[in-house]
């Protein structure tokens, strides 16, 4: 089954490569290595914002990273595109690290980004298997609540 298949079956459809809010691109291709800079979680197109320990709970970070690994699907298709390819193109998801906005004592970190993880999983089946990194932080831009970015490995 094709990943554009397994979108279907999840009811996914990619959203367009978000216009970057600062200075940078939204991914670079060196070898057959794409890096996609960090996406944030939105939700009806603006920041996703709030802090974990502090009003937000575990579930709903865990739909935030699944709503970013969405935006990073897209850009990853865009990403594949001026390659020359498409997402079924993609050999492994090599690499996710994940900010999460948090409390000092806030420690379910590795559980928010389970959203992203998980998804990745469901679409790219053993190719999206990865390593990662769930970090704790202070603030993310704009107040939100998860910024995630990825590395990935084309054919």
């Amino acid at each position: 089954m094709s990943v554009y298949d397994r979108l279907k079956q999840l009811d996914i459809t990619l959203p367009p490569v978000a216009v970057p809010a600062a200075a940078y691109v939204p991914f670079v291709q060196t070898g057959k290595l794409v890096f996609l800079s960090g996406h944030i979680a939105r939700q009806d197109g603006k920041p996703r914002v709030g802090q974990f320990g502090a009003g937000m709970s575990t579930e709903e970070g865990k739909a935030a990273a699944r709503a970013v690994a969405i935006d990073l699907m897209g850009t990853l298709h865009a990403a594949c595109v001026a390659a020359g390819t498409d997402l079924n193109g993609v050999k492994r998801i090599v690499k996710l690290m994940s900010l999460v906005n948090s409390t000092g004592s806030y420690t379910e970190q590795h559980l928010v980004t389970n959203g992203a993880s998980e998804l990745f999983g469901q679409v790219f089946g053993p190719a999206g298997a990865h390593a990662r990194s769930a970090f704790g932080v202070a603030q993310i831009p704009m107040g939100a609540c998860v910024e995630i970015e990825l590395i990935a490995e084309l054919n």
